[in-house]
């Protein structure tokens, strides 16, 4: 039996939460004991671990200032607060504090393992979680192996820390079997006014950029095409948006749905997926939509053309800029067909995103380092 430690900043609402759960929630339990510790507690997704693992939090709820606050800290001395127990396996999941916290621990018989979700671009925005980009260095060198969601996450990182050995690419586990049960679900809250649905999911942050769809949106409207543009997600720019949306009487076509736990009944119905953010690591939205059968449209961010084909074979991928976007937009709306032939290579595309293949490389990862140690 392999004692794994999974370590994350909190269980909200984001996609890289969502992966860790669908993983943890689906690896043998004959084989490995499974645990997960949340920096922050009262994440929305924490209901959805299954109860074989176990689940604490070190604090109760994120506090207003807590990078400063835990920079107060060294690593071996976070380590000793947030990890209880002796593991087999500690994994840092998720870029920045989880990975200094881990980083920490001093036990010769434990495998350190860092899992990177995102591009960070530069050595410096990589090493805001850290006191300093040395430290960020000294943090990322103690672990055995790197994980990195996507070969253009793993690109980005072995150029900001040359001196990090050993990385390899292991793709999101995502329940497809469950998003396909979800999805027949009755979604009421959508407008039966006959325009085409474009959706996007995730949080109103302003690295998502949805003010863009907003902006796209309200373009489409002045030009006649009959759209109905609809956000899953919440966030500190829900009042702007909301803003935006009364401001240029956007109501009858542009709806924040607001966070839902079960999120694939709309995304199922939709017509169109978008993807607009300034940065992504393995868009978990945009493989759910993949398994739904959706067509996408995407600006380019990593992990894109891993998903959907360098040549756009299984969705549009687009420069990264609102104009861009539009414009891909605005063709697939003048060619019905083209959303036609995209959902069906969609759903061609969504099959190659099994629960068990991924959780299978994940299992046989840990087996590897474990026996190699």
């Amino acid at each position: 039996m392999i004692k794994v430690l999974f370590l994350i900043h909190d269980l909200g609402q984001g996609g890289a939460e969502k992966v860790l759960i669908n993983l943890v929630n689906h690896m043998d339990r004959s084989e490995f004991d499974i645990s997960v510790v949340a920096l922050f507690g009262g994440g929305v997704n924490e209901p959805f671990l299954k109860p074989d693992v176990h689940f604490q939090s070190v604090w109760p709820r994120e506090v207003p200032g807590n990078s400063k606050l835990m920079k107060l800290l060294t690593p071996k001395q976070l380590h000793k607060l947030c990890v209880k127990e002796t593991y087999d396996i500690e994994v840092a999941y998720l870029e920045g504090v989880s990975a200094r916290v881990i980083a920490g621990g001093d036990a010769t018989s434990t495998h350190l393992i860092n899992w990177i979700h995102a591009e960070q671009h530069t050595r410096r925005a990589a090493s805001l979680s850290f006191r300093s980009e040395k430290e960020a260095s000294r943090c990322y060198s103690r672990f055995e192996k790197t994980i990195c969601v996507a070969k253009t996450v793993r690109k980005d990182f072995s150029r900001i820390f040359p001196e990090v050995s050993s990385c390899e690419v292991l793709y999101n586990t995502v329940e497809s079997e469950q998003i396909l049960s979800m999805s027949a679900e009755p979604a009421p809250e959508l407008a039966e006014d006959g325009k085409l649905r474009l959706f996007a999911v995730g949080s109103l942050k302003k690295v998502k950029a949805f003010d863009r769809l907003l902006r796209i949106t309200k373009r489409l409207l002045e030009e006649k095409y009959q759209v109905h543009l609809y956000i899953l997600g919440k966030g500190p720019l829900e009042s702007q948006f909301r803003d935006f949306i009364a401001e240029n009487h956007l109501s009858d076509s542009i709806t924040l749905l607001g966070y839902q736990t079960n999120p694939y009944q709309y995304v199922a119905k939709a017509d169109l997926f978008l993807c607009s953010s300034h940065r992504e690591g393995f868009s978990t939205a945009t493989t759910e939509a993949l398994i739904l059968g959706v067509p996408v449209c995407t600006v380019e961010v990593s992990g894109m053309k891993e998903m959907l084909g360098e040549n756009n074979e299984y969705g549009v991928i687009t420069e990264n800029s609102e104009q861009a976007l539009y414009h891909g937009i605005k063709k697939l709306l003048d060619n019905p067909h083209m959303l036609t032939y995209y959902r069906k290579r969609a759903k061609e595309r969504g099959r190659y995103f099994c629960t068990k293949q991924t959780v299978v490389a994940v299992e046989e990862m840990f087996e590897r380092v474990v026996g190699e140690g």
